[in-house]
């Protein structure tokens, strides 16, 4: 790569790093509104757990999938999702099992959870060499996932699973939550839009596909929300709700994500890479498989277990482009 080419990435890297900043601080304020003001019109924090919480760290991937599909762009909104999947397990994961070991307690939830999450990986793969997701598809999608909410709402009632925790945020003034949610939601709009921008611009410099660019660096950016969150929880000591996190962001993303985009716009095969079904989505669902089966029969993620996630993590990272730059 030549000096001329990293002189003209350096905008659109810019560009992609004030979108990730801006999907992230918005996401945040437009959670942290929306919990207060449910909190205040009488939600129990169980509802405001499984929906306002649940919706809102999603947010940013949906928001960029929905822009990148009307820009054209579906390759941004598949390598999302599937990228976001593969960091979820094995960025995430595998960081928080270095600083902490992470022990599973195998509950009906959780197993509930893991079933679901390999169920909606499936059907995105299913899907995929269908050669279209449809809107009837992204409303089937949608309708599996609701069911999905209300039945952990049903087993969260009776004490079967552990409702999401929920810390309400403080606000000086009552207007406040109503202009933190605006600004919050603003921010993650035109965050999207320069992150979208950035990437298909670095697209064409650096000569690879959209959907790498996705899959990589916007997949990563769009993590780091849920890193923050199960760094914290393995910390505490609270393993089930940092791998419950992870298992039900991926449902989410494959669910809602593509099910909303592909109401929105209908995404052909022919619109998004080749390598997206060759190989990347066998990927996410190897590794789907794998952190499943350690979870389910090991019942703990070990160190060098996270050490060997997040090796991988870097390996696939490095292998994705160098297969589009002929190496």
């Amino acid at each position: 790569m030549d000096l001329l080419t990293l002189q003209s990435l350096f905008m659109p890297l810019v560009l992609m790093a004030a979108g990730i900043f801006l999907l992230i601080t918005g996401g945040n304020s437009t959670i942290d509104s929306a919990v207060f003001i449910a909190r205040r019109f009488g939600l129990s924090p169980m509802v405001v757990g499984f929906t306002v919480l649940a919706f809102g760290t999603s947010l940013p991937e949906l928001i960029v999938s929905i822009l990148a599909v009307l820009r054209g762009s579906e390759g941004i909104a598949m390598g999302n999702v599937i990228g976001s999947n593969i960091a979820n397990i094995l960025m995430v994961i595998g960081t928080s099992a270095i600083l902490m070991t992470m022990h599973v307690k195998i509950s009906k939830g959780l197993v509930k959870d893991l079933v679901m999450m390999l169920s909606a990986s499936f059907l995105l793969l299913g899907l995929m060499f269908y050669g279209e997701i449809s809107r009837v598809a992204g409303m089937a999608m949608v309708t599996l996932l609701l069911l999905y909410v209300f039945l952990q709402y049903r087993m969260a009632l009776k004490g079967e699973i552990e409702a999401p925790e929920e810390e309400l945020p403080e606000f000086k003034h009552p207007a406040q939550p109503y202009v933190f949610l605006l600004l919050g939601l603003i921010g993650v709009a035109f965050g999207a839009e320069v992150l979208v921008r950035g990437a298909s611009q670095s697209a064409i410099i650096i000569g690879v596909p959209e959907d790498v660019i996705a899959l990589s660096i916007i997949a990563f950016g769009t993590s780091l929300p849920e890193l923050s969150t199960s760094i914290i929880g393995a910390r505490r000591g609270h393993s089930e709700m940092a791998l419950g996190n992870i298992v039900g962001s991926n449902v989410f993303n494959v669910l809602m994500i593509i099910g909303i985009t592909a109401i929105v716009k209908p995404i052909a095969q022919d619109s998004y890479a080749a390598q997206l079904i060759s190989f990347d989505i066998w990927f996410m669902l190897a590794v789907s498989v794998v952190f499943v089966a350690l979870v389910v029969g090991y019942k703990k993620i070990t160190k060098p277990i996270g050490v060997v996630f997040l090796a991988a993590y870097c390996a696939y990272t490095i292998y994705i482009y160098a297969i589009n730059f002929g190496y």
